[in-house]
């Protein structure tokens, strides 16, 4: 230890460096006790660096549990907003499922009766024009089957059949007759959702067929395929085809004709042209036999009725009608796929699509 020296301003640090000096050989642990002090009382300067660590110490506690605090807050948020989004997807997806089982219950309430013979064939195709099909090229090296598309418009997305083979691919049929093992004597409701098997005989549906067929800046084509029962085939084309909506019942729109096999809608008459006429049913009645047609005794009131019930777009009634009601005679199948600008080439149609 060595004496303090009092001054004016406090301690005279010139004295005790002095000291010090002469003092050397002094221990490591009394040099540490020098101490550099501003004027006021002496305070040693261990305690200090405690008063200090303790201080750092409490601030660093208090700021670790506010850290936490927060960080324990946030976490809930997160949480509570996940879970949020979690119930409304598993609502979505119940709500799905629901849609899902419903369509199922509505489908296998639709029957499908069995002829069991061999019928009359037809195939109704739209096709994709060629600048639609050059920026899809992928459809040139797709396999003709089903496929589920989703037109501009329709609210949902339906299964199709594509004809990828078929003069150069890239068509979509509408209708198809092969084995006679679906009735086209339909309602108004079910000509409008379609029926049938898409692996065998249908009706795609009118208004499936009018959101394809409508799609903006597209137009399509109509091609008719006929085989008779003798092996004859024949054709209908038509270089556009489209529908006014259900508020005018479906009014068929037809471009130029060509083919061999005669333009049955338009007929040879103005009575025959079934071109811009409303769809028909037994039960929703718009042909052109108003208040009824004079094509025999007695007249006929309803083209629908005067064709087995059928669906088509009838006029007063004309010359085309591919729903037409198979008959069997004597154990044989007679077609009634109607297309009678053919008829004097081929009097029995074998298939039509």
């Amino acid at each position: 230890d060595y004496p303090y020296y009092k001054s004016a301003a406090g301690f005279d640090l010139k004295h005790r460096l002095d000291y010090h000096h002469k003092h050397r050989p002094q221990t490591l642990s009394v040099q540490m006790k020098l101490a550099l002090m501003i004027s006021g009382p002496l305070v040693p300067y261990t305690a200090e660096i405690k008063l200090a660590i303790y201080m750092f110490k409490g601030n660093l506690q208090n700021s670790l549990i506010e850290y936490a605090r927060s960080t324990k807050k946030m976490i809930r948020n997160m949480m509570d907003d996940h879970q949020s989004s979690l119930d409304y997807l598993s609502n979505q997806i119940n709500e799905l499922m629901s849609r899902v089982m419903q369509l199922n219950a509505d489908m296998s309430r639709k029957p499908i009766d069995v002829f069991p013979h061999r019928a009359v064939q037809s195939h109704v195709i739209l096709k994709i024009p060629l600048a639609r099909l050059q920026k899809l090229q992928a459809v040139y090296i797709t396999p003709s089957g089903l496929y589920i598309i989703h037109p501009e418009g329709a609210s949902y997305p339906f299964e199709v059949l594509c004809e990828m083979d078929f003069r150069g691919g890239g068509w979509t049929v509408i209708q198809k007759r092969t084995e006679g093992t679906v009735e086209f004597q339909r309602t108004w409701s079910e000509y409008l959702d379609g029926f049938g098997d898409l692996s065998g005989e249908f009706w795609l549906g009118l208004r499936k067929i009018f959101h394809i067929a409508n799609q903006k800046a597209t137009s399509f084509m109509l091609y008719i395929d006929l085989e008779s029962e003798d092996d004859m085939y024949a054709y209908a084309s038509y270089d556009s085809f489209w529908l006014e909506d259900e508020a005018c019942s479906f009014k068929i729109h037809l471009g130029r004709y060509s083919g061999n096999a005669g333009d049955a809608f338009r007929g040879y008459r103005k009575e025959d042209n079934q071109d811009t006429l409303p769809f028909s049913t037994f039960d929703m009645d718009n042909d052109g036999c108003y208040p009824a047609c004079s094509l025999q005794e007695p007249p006929i009131k309803s083209c629908s009725n005067f064709s087995e019930n059928t669906g088509w777009w009838f006029n007063q009634c004309g010359l085309a009608n591919l729903n037409g009601v198979h008959r069997f005679t004597r154990k044989m199948l007679v077609s009634g796929i109607q297309w009678d600008t053919w008829k004097s080439q081929c009097p029995a149609l074998h298939s039509d699509s």
